[in-house]
């Protein structure tokens, strides 16, 4: 499947779609609303960065203990719960006069439920899509998160001009009511990928199991590491313009655009691979000159080059998928998607840190120095262990792997 056509012809990929770009709409409104309320209300960069990117951290936890779940559970079922308590956790942050303390203790239930949703949408779209597929059908959700994320937060940071951040949080609400009524009639109730009830022994023996393989290992912290870092300094942005912030993301969110388009249609299969250490330099280079404080317009076009390296992670979903049996799979782009979370909430903690005892501007130019070091370490030990066999039995399909069972 090498054309947008046949893919948009595969049933549910379009109501598929659209549930999801309700659901990020929704997000990235919400985020630049909470930031900026929080914002306003403590003056903190600290507070800021950990309000918009607190639900990424707390998805650690719930990987730790609920991800068994992405591949145990019915995944529009999931889905559609997951929107529903996004929609209800939204509204009650947008109650007036509620403190600080119970803001971050909606930012962490919310974080904990999220932690479902990767796995289940990713291993949901595995099944709606052919295995030729599956590439360029990634690309285009990363794209319509690009473009999602660039209309959000152009809109959320118009909409904060004319109202509150209270009255963007209930807008929110609403688009995550939309995305589960879209999740509910659009898609195919489906049984769950896997047998057994969802547990905790059982999410951490197929974690395990999962971080078993050292190329499975080095895959994973490529896709979270370097990608942390660089968005733990993107959540400076509300700090270091607060004007300018709805345009920086929106810069953001086109280069991701961009990169996901490139390397999804038009980059050879062959090449794919090649690509993953020079985008993740990319993705954190332009960065180390944030330090010289430029300008508004030179810090857009700064963003947008640098966030077309996002794309690396397209390359690297593909060698994850490669390297993981289909029973797997939602359990496997789950902690994937939790990692890359918690890993982004760890970066927006260390960031804020940092922006509190230097400036944003510092603090985004060390965490990109520090991407650009973890890369270049990961690049060296990958090519150690280039010329190692492939481990066996973790192809798609492969059984020689035990599934984890209850």
């Amino acid at each position: 499947m090498r054309s947008y056509r046949s893919l948009f012809r595969t049933p549910e990929f379009t109501p598929f779609l659209l549930s999801f770009a309700a659901f990020a709409a929704a997000q990235t409104i919400g985020g630049l609303a909470l930031g900026t309320l929080v914002f306003r209300a403590t003056g903190s960069p600290f507070l800021s960065a950990v309000s918009m990117f607190g639900p990424q951290l707390a998805q650690l936890l719930g990987g730790a203990f609920l991800l068994s779940g992405a591949d145990r559970l019915p995944p529009r079922a999931v889905l559609t719960g997951l929107a529903l308590a996004f929609a209800a956790g939204t509204a009650v942050l947008a109650l007036p006069g509620l403190p600080v303390r119970a803001v971050f203790a909606v930012v962490l239930l919310q974080g904990l439920v999220a932690s479902l949703g990767g796995g289940a949408r990713g291993g949901l779209l595995n099944e709606i899509l052919s295995k030729d597929g599956y590439v360029l059908g990634r690309s285009v959700y990363n794209m319509l998160w690009g473009l999602t994320q660039m209309a959000g937060f152009a809109t959320g940071g118009a909409l904060l001009v004319l109202l509150s951040p209270r009255a963007c949080l209930l807008l929110a609400a609403a688009l995550y009511l939309l995305s589960a009524l879209v999740t509910r009639l659009g898609l195919t109730a489906r049984p769950p990928r896997s047998f057994g009830r969802p547990s905790v022994p059982a999410t951490w023996r197929t974690n395990a199991l999962l971080w078993s393989s050292r190329p499975r290992r080095l895959t994973y912290l490529g896709l979270w590491v370097p990608n942390g870092l660089i968005v733990g300094g993107d959540s400076l942005y509300v700090s270091y313009a607060p004007e300018a912030a709805g345009t920086l993301y929106a810069c953001g969110a086109l280069g991701m655009f961009v990169g996901d388009m490139v390397v999804g249609r038009l980059v050879p299969p062959a090449l794919r691979p090649r690509l993953a250490t020079p985008l993740r330099l990319l993705l954190a280079v332009p960065y180390l000159f944030f330090v010289l404080r430029p300008g508004v317009a030179l810090s857009a076009v700064a963003v947008t080059v640098a966030s077309v390296g996002f794309a690396a992670s397209l390359v690297l979903q593909e060698r994850l998928m490669s390297l993981t049996p289909d029973d797997l799979v939602g359990q496997a782009l789950g902690l994937h998607v939790t990692g890359m979370a918690a890993l982004q909430g760890v970066g927006a903690v260390l960031a804020g840190t940092l922006a509190q005892l230097t400036s944003p501007a510092t603090a985004m130019s060390l965490m990109a120095a520090a991407s650009v070091a973890v890369t270049l370490v990961l690049a060296a030990l990958g090519r150690h262990d280039g010329g190692r066999p492939t481990v066996p039995g973790t192809r798609p399909g492969a059984r020689s792997e035990p599934a984890a069972t209850e």
